[in-house]
Parts: structure tokens; sequence; C-alpha cells
């Protein structure tokens, strides 16, 4: 069964809600997941790799909704699984995402 686009978008709007990134690029977010996917040739994908690759791109933009995104894909039953996650998101990452800023906005203050 081929992956479900609609599915992907809008958990990908869910774990982006409230975030400061644009409708816009929610939608190039999805579109280049979807482009990957069908690039990879594979008849069936397992749910696996769409979610981790959604996990990929999330953890790119925004810490926030990336641990909101692995929250519910990992579907953590324990408290030391969650901080696990926590823990493994680089210094950097962590700090951007308790303060709102993604890395590109970073990349564009630094670059002026």
């Amino acid at each position: 069964m081929p992956f479900d686009r609609d599915k992907l978008a809008r958990s990908i709007r869910i774990a982006l809600r409230k975030r400061p990134v644009e409708e816009e690029r929610q939608e190039r977010i999805v579109n280049g997941l979807v482009r990957q996917l069908e690039a990879s040739g594979e008849a069936e994908i397992s749910s696996s790799r769409i979610g981790e690759l959604a996990m990929d791109a999330l953890r790119s933009i925004d810490g926030v909704a990336y641990v909101r995104f692995a929250s519910v894909y990992r579907d953590f039953r324990e408290v030391e699984a969650f901080s696990k996650l926590l823990t493994d998101m680089r210094p950097e990452e962590e700090e951007r995402a308790f303060s709102g800023v993604s890395s590109r906005q970073e990349d564009k203050d630094s670059s002026s």
C-alpha cells in the first residue's frame, strides 16, 4: 500500500502547530519528503522509514516539532525513553528547540 501524503502532511502540520514555521515552508517539507520517498523507487515504503525521514526533516528545522513528532511516532511508554531523546539532541539543537529559533533563522541572522 502506498504511503498517504495527506496523513504525512497532517502529521507534519500537527508537530509544527504554533511554531515559527511558515505554512509555505511546511508544504516544502512535505513535498521534499514525498520526493525522497518516490525517488527511492521502492514499491512499498515502511511506516518506520517514513517516520524516520519526517523526524530528520523536523529535527533540522524545529526542535520542539521534532520532539512532538518523535513522542507520538515512537510511542514512548517510559519517561526514560523520552528523556534519552532529549539528551541525544545536540546542545545547539536543544537551545533552538526551547528558544523558538530555527536553524535557518539563525543562519539569516548571522549573515546579516
